[in-house]
């Protein structure tokens, strides 16, 4: 578990509508705490509830972009059981509503004046995921929305999109969650860095597997080499049909992966032999091909206790990561690429820099 710092982050505002086959952002989930105040200072918030994470962002606006005053990353495993199972557990319901508290309190502390909170796979698959997010209305306050595939893979672009080489005419960004993984093509060199992102957008899809589902299918503990292939083709048959679609992405000048996900920071903090986690030197890294398959072989001769006591692991997440290094290794199977991109930013920041751009602070001036 890890938090981000209060650093500025160089992702730079949109501009321009979203594309017509992508939906808005939705608004259910977007309540205000304090209330906005236009032409005054705000601090925004961004919640992604996803099937293994409740992660927490509140920023104000910065000259290009925004700067982090508050995070907060709690593992709560809200998915646990769903790949046997098609309900949330009550076990796994207290632990996220618990840290639901937390940010709320840290929301009201630090004055937020506008929130977009979402929730992701595990609500979309269980069936009692609509008496989770009453639940939470009723005893935390927040409104969750839980949002659909498309809007998921649309944010994912909005968050991580600005770390793309401006010269790639092709690239692949794609997001590990606990329970799916959202993957886009993204067409043409950023000639123009303040454009929408989801402009780029030639092909998406959203796999119906993640860390959480595929590690309890295929067992977590003692991962062979032998189990670990079985997960990857289980990954290649899902990213099959998408593979297909994007087929050409790879043949394009400069082309190249673009990650964001805690299986990909782990790599790069690997690589990099960190004895803790450092989101800074972490963020925007470059990996080679090697360098990826020698993070991933270190990792497969590895025993749970071993990746348990990695502090960029971590107990929570040991059990869970190799089952992401699978979905990984699929990814690259399709699209070999000489490089691979780290993002440590995601979903949360593609909401930040909506509601940023949709209130205008940006053509206001509204920042400190």
């Amino acid at each position: 578990m890890r938090e981000e710092s209060a650093a500025m982050m160089p992702a730079r505002p949109m501009a321009g509508p979203a594309p017509t086959d992508a939906p808005a952002v939705p608004d259910a989930g977007r309540q205000p705490v304090v209330g906005y105040r236009p032409g005054r200072r705000n601090a925004y918030a961004a919640l992604d509830l996803g099937t293994n994470n409740c992660r927490l962002l509140i920023a104000e606006p910065a000259s290009h972009g925004f700067r982090v005053v508050d995070a907060f990353s709690r593992i709560v495993r809200l998915g646990e059981g769903l790949g046997t199972s098609d309900r949330l557990s009550e076990a796994a319901v207290e632990r996220t509503v618990e840290a639901l508290r937390v940010c709320r309190t840290k929301m009201e502390a630090r004055g937020v004046a506008r929130a977009k909170i979402i929730a992701t796979e595990a609500c979309r698959l269980a069936v009692n995921g609509a008496d989770f997010v009453a639940r939470v209305r009723d005893e935390v306050g927040l409104d969750l929305e839980i949002v659909d595939r498309q809007t998921e893979a649309y944010l994912a672009v909005t968050g991580c999109a600005a770390l793309a080489d401006p010269y790639a005419e092709s690239v692949v960004i794609f997001d590990i969650g606990g329970g799916s993984t959202e993957i886009a093509w993204l067409d043409g060199a950023a000639t123009n860095p303040s454009a929408d992102p989801t402009l780029r957008i030639r092909a998406w899809d959203s796999l119906p597997v993640g860390v959480v589902t595929l590690a309890e299918r295929h067992g977590a503990a003692d991962v062979t080499r032998l189990m670990f292939e079985g997960m990857v083709e289980e990954v290649a048959d899902l990213l099959a049909r998408f593979a297909i679609r994007a087929a050409a992405a790879a043949n394009a000048r400069h082309f190249h992966l673009l990650g964001t996900s805690g299986t990909v920071t782990t790599l790069a903090a690997m690589h990099l032999r960190l004895a803790r986690y450092e989101r800074r030197r972490v963020d925007g890294l470059w990996m080679s091909d090697g360098d990826v398959s020698d993070a991933i072989d270190d990792l497969l001769d590895t025993r749970l206790d071993q990746r348990a006591d990695n502090p960029c692991i971590g107990r929570d997440r040991a059990d869970l990561v190799l089952a992401g290094c699978a979905i990984l290794e699929a990814i690259r199977r399709a699209f070999p690429s000489e490089r691979l991109r780290i993002a440590d930013r995601g979903l949360r920041e593609g909401l930040l820099m909506n509601m940023m751009r949709e209130d205008g602070v940006w053509r206001r001036g509204g920042y400190r």
